[in-house]
């Protein structure tokens, strides 16, 4: 078995209070919309710019897939899964620090609308863009959308292909018979 350092084990640490520490806002604001939002008119933050909307979502992104609530709660676990996976697995490397961070902020936002779909069979949104007419979203969107982004952007301008070395089951096979 792979030495487990003490740095990896308090960014596996870390990893999970961030994780906690996201989802529990994600919620919050969540139960913040459906306490001051449902059934009122919109609250205009930046007059015809930016709104708070309430809208109570059955599907995933722009309202796609409606009612596959069995679909999306698997994807969030599979998502998940991985994530956790990946962290396990990755170098306890300074180059990698953001990865932690970005992967959290995945697994989080996955997490924070698995809950809704879990609990109410719909995902609570409420910030809408009117400048743009761009489509309601909420928190756990934002940590989404905005970590895959940035995670692309590393993927193609800052790692390398052999960065993810720790990732291949053949590089793993070969660590455990070079032990």
């Amino acid at each position: 078995m792979k030495h487990i350092t003490r740095k990896k084990v308090l960014f596996f640490v870390a990893d999970i209070l961030a994780f906690i520490v996201l989802v529990a806002f994600d919620q919050f604001t969540k139960m913040q919309a459906v306490l001051r939002l449902k059934d009122k008119a919109s609250f205009s933050l930046i007059r015809n710019v930016l709104e708070l909307q309430y809208l109570e979502n059955k599907g995933a992104a722009f309202g796609m897939l409606q009612n596959q609530k069995a679909f999306f709660i698997l994807i969030a676990i599979l998502i998940m899964i991985i994530i956790v996976y990946v962290l396990v697995l990755v170098p306890d490397d300074k180059k990698y620090n953001v990865l932690h961070v970005l992967l959290v902020m995945v697994g989080s936002g996955a997490c924070g609308n698995m809950i809704d779909r879990f609990r109410t069979n719909y995902v609570v949104d409420f910030i809408y863009f009117k400048l743009i007419n761009f489509p309601i979203f909420n928190v756990a969107d934002i940590y989404v959308t905005v970590s895959t982004f940035i995670l692309l952007f590393l993927f193609l301008f800052y790692y390398k292909e052999n960065d993810f070395a720790f990732l291949s089951f053949k590089q793993q096979k070969k660590f455990r018979e070079f032990k």
